[in-house]
């Protein structure tokens, strides 16, 4: 069974997920402040965590950072906070996904089960240490060789392209900021300068999707970033 731990100090609102996720065949344990969750996660290592930023002791996003050192567990941060700026922090420290409050419960669940249907699908080892080849059902991308293949065909890209497909196709499912992006791709001097990402993201889509506006693989989370989904 799948083992969940909540991070959230409002005791109405981590009863309320508490009761939903056990109804669900969830194991869930449930942390008030920042120190309890990495404690429990040290002695109980949960399979995904739901994580608040706005904690007694400590920001949510120094929990992520903290937690980042030792796990590779996805985490969901659930936050009343709604600017672009928490939410590429918290994706900066290695959060997965982000969501703010009031909430849909039925689109937690949905995101929850996604976040732990993509650790479980996920091969032992990753392209970026070692597997060096990622293969759908439409391309294929050989890291060591750094070469992109259609079914039919070779695909030529620039190394822009090359690099920001890359790093999203290092990090399978996983959300990557648009200012990591950005920095890693551009430099820290282009940390805002998203037009970029528009233009290279579309040029990526044109020569790996199907249909590049209806995205299967490249897919934008809008004013946070994007993700490969396998």
């Amino acid at each position: 069974m799948t083992r969940v731990l909540v991070v959230e100090d409002d005791a109405q609102l981590a009863r309320a997920l508490v009761i939903n996720l056990q109804a669900r065949r969830y194991v869930v344990d449930a942390a008030p402040d920042g120190a309890t969750a990495l404690s429990l996660a040290a002695s109980e290592p949960p399979d995904v965590l739901i994580v608040d930023l706005g904690l007694p002791d400590m920001d949510g996003v120094d929990v992520i950072r903290a937690l980042r050192r030792w796990s590779r567990s996805p985490v969901l941060v659930l936050s009343a906070r709604s600017g672009s700026e928490d939410k590429i922090r918290a994706l900066d420290a290695g959060a997965d996904d982000y969501m703010t409050k009031p909430f849909s419960m039925d689109e937690l669940l949905a995101r929850l089960r996604a976040a732990t249907r993509r650790t479980a699908e996920a091969p032992a080892e990753s392209p970026a240490t070692g597997g060096g080849r990622v293969v759908t059902d439409e391309f294929t991308v050989d890291l060591v060789a750094k070469k992109v293949k259609r079914v039919d065909r070779d695909v030529r890209l620039t190394p822009t392209e090359w690099h920001l497909l890359e790093i999203l196709i290092c990090n399978p499912g996983r959300l990557i900021s648009q200012r990591r992006l950005l920095q890693e791709v551009w430099g820290p001097s282009y940390s805002t300068k998203t037009n970029y990402l528009r233009v290279y993201m579309a040029q990526l889509r044109r020569k790996l999707e199907v249909d590049p506006s209806h995205p299967r693989y490249l897919i934008t989370e809008p004013g946070m970033g994007y993700r490969f989904e396998p």
